[in-house]
């Protein structure tokens, strides 16, 4: 009797196990999974990640909701799933702002080791634009009037360490010249401001591609290093001599310590996402490229961003601390 008691007790330990192994990560998700996102509602990085969480739901069994965590660098959200728990139910996108600011100022987090990188999904097209008015018929021209104006430009754009921001410091840097920066909390006022003639420029990411479209807007210049297909007429950067670290991409992580299996779940349910019809014409409507990093690809390209972001900040002297 005793020994029968005991091959009980065994058989019922065994059958718990199997329940907790079954509720771990083979059986991930099991509810509703948060995406985190840096900005706010509307704006060109929130749509496409809203559009990619609708294509990518259907995937995981799972819905994905959208949570605004918006802030001046973008890095609110990183914070937030920086100090989630690792079960993959909170994700965020990762900017270019997030792996710059901590060699800015103190961070509640470190890229380097608080975060487990999923997937790269898309390179944000950004560029200098004026309006279609303007006295500057090319870059070059505009380039040649601020060094003889020094501060007379007004560039409007984001702050808070963001790409654009740090972009057009790189080029005064590097060019000689002195212009001034305009803080704008979107794309669409610093647009806004530009049609009213309040400001010179906007330097930001492609939320003023319809004024362009439309003829409107002039673009100058793209900043990364290779023309688009949008606007295949459009010098980059790198035409002019000017090697700035321009690149935008960005993609999806949760918090350090993810189990692999979770990883793989959330990377093929997204990258299945990423081919759905909805979230490539939407892409293509806010003229933006797809760039598809597997999780490895992911993790090396943002431990290269972050040594990059490092020399950025030294070299700009952007240390606040």
């Amino acid at each position: 009797m005793k020994y029968q008691r005991i091959g009980i007790c065994a058989l019922i330990a065994v059958g718990v196990i199997s329940e907790i192994h079954a509720a771990g990560p083979s059986s991930f998700p099991t509810h509703a999974i948060t995406l985190m996102v840096p900005y706010g509602a509307g704006g060109t990085v929130d749509s496409q990640l809203r559009a990619l969480a609708k294509a990518s739901e259907g995937q995981l069994g799972q819905p994905i909701i959208v949570e605004n965590r918006a802030s001046a660098s973008g890095t609110l959200a990183a914070e937030v799933t920086a100090a989630a728990p690792a079960d993959g139910y909170t994700i965020t996108a990762i900017n270019t702002s997030v792996l710059r600011l901590p060699f800015m100022t103190r961070t509640s987090y470190d890229p380097r080791r608080d975060f487990t990188y999923i997937i790269g999904i898309s390179s944000l097209t950004s560029g200098l634009v004026v309006r279609a008015d303007a006295p500057w018929k090319s870059f070059a021209e505009f380039l040649n009037d601020a060094r003889a104006n020094p501060g007379a430009i007004s560039i409007g754009g984001p702050s808070g360490g963001t790409n654009p921001q740090i972009v057009m410091r790189q080029i005064a840097k590097q060019k000689g010249i002195e212009w001034t920066q305009i803080p704008y909390r979107s794309v669409a006022e610093s647009s806004n401001a530009l049609l009213g003639g309040h400001i010179a420029a906007v330097a930001d990411a492609a939320g003023w591609a319809p004024y362009v479209n439309s003829g409107q807007f002039r673009l100058l210049v793209i900043f990364g290093s290779a023309r688009t297909k949008s606007w295949p007429d459009v010098p980059s950067l790198n035409e002019f001599g000017i090697e700035v670290a321009a690149t935008s991409d960005y993609g999806l992580a949760g918090p350090k310590g993810l189990e692999p299996q979770v990883v793989r779940t959330l990377h093929d349910a997204f990258k299945e996402g990423m081919h759905q019809p909805a979230f490539v014409s939407l892409l293509a409507a806010l003229e933006q490229e797809p760039i598809y990093r597997d999780t490895n690809d992911y993790a090396a390209y943002v431990r290269n961003q972050i040594e990059a972001q490092r020399r950025i900040v030294d070299e700009l002297g952007l240390k606040s601390d």
